[in-house]
């Protein structure tokens, strides 16, 4: 990870759970890390705390609703300004919804869509271009994906959410071959976990905590310092070297 310090990393999503677990472990090796969150609190308190714990780099918060492609735009204007621009982009925010393909609605739909999709793609966009202006063939573009995004669970409240997932695992691949026709040099990975102990359940279930209770007591869950590992492994992977997935699950984890 040496390669790595005192460069720009954004983590969407960094304000709880896999976000705040990868922005402390980037800042923890050296980092400039731009977290961003609609819940600007939380971030600041985690800046603090990663400052009284000596990191070597810098956690930085910024408020951004990434459901507005405008929030997102000035948000990468601002760490232009700021930072010159990003060399790392962890998409990291997503969201999942209680409702069925049956009885789902619209608003909830769009609402998942905009987060776990289209944000991702623009803050891809906006990151690659920030790169190319700036000659850096050496950046990473990381998806945190879902192992939904690889096969569909026999849980209805999930479908639709999985289905944003299979969609980033194309996405994913996607920007790899576009990447590689554009003969650069800057990577594209997806990384799928399974069961994660976060706040992810208990808002999806908000109005019954049982059904996220149930959803997480089946058996040790990862954390989200194990898939902030992941992140610091493919990053700390050779340049030359292309990590395209991985996948991980807690071990006693069925699907």
């Amino acid at each position: 990870m040496d390669r790595w310090k005192s460069r720009v990393a954004l983590v969407t999503g960094a304000s709880v759970g896999i976000g705040a677990a990868v922005a402390k472990e980037l800042v923890r090796c050296g980092m400039t890390v731009v977290g961003c969150a609609r819940n600007l609190d939380k971030i600041q308190e985690l800046a603090a705390e990663c400052t009284k714990a000596g990191y070597s780099g810098v956690l930085v918060p910024i408020k951004c609703d990434l459901t507005k492609e405008e929030d997102i735009l000035y948000m990468f204007a601002t760490i232009k300004a700021q930072h010159k621009g990003v060399d790392v982009c962890i998409n990291n925010a997503g969201l999942s919804l209680q409702g069925s393909l049956l009885s789902g609605t619209m608003s909830g739909w769009r609402n998942i869509l905009d987060v776990n999709v289209l944000a991702l793609s623009i803050c891809t966009r906006e990151a690659y271009q920030s790169m190319k202006e700036r000659n850096v063939d050496d950046g990473h573009i990381i998806n945190i994906n879902s192992v939904l995004g690889h096969l569909v669970g026999p849980v209805n409240d999930v479908h639709f959410y999985a289905a944003t997932k299979f969609a980033v695992t194309a996405l994913t691949e996607g920007l790899r071959q576009e990447l590689r026709e554009a003969k650069s040099h800057i990577r594209a990975t997806s990384i799928s976990p399974g069961v994660v102990d976060t706040e992810f359940g208990y808002r999806m279930y908000s109005d019954d905590p049982s059904k996220a209770e149930a959803l997480y007591s089946r058996h040790k869950n990862l954390s989200g310092l194990d898939v902030a590992q992941a992140v610091l492994y493919v990053l700390g992977a050779p340049p030359h070297v292309q990590i395209g997935e991985i996948l991980l699950r807690p071990v006693e984890q069925q699907l």
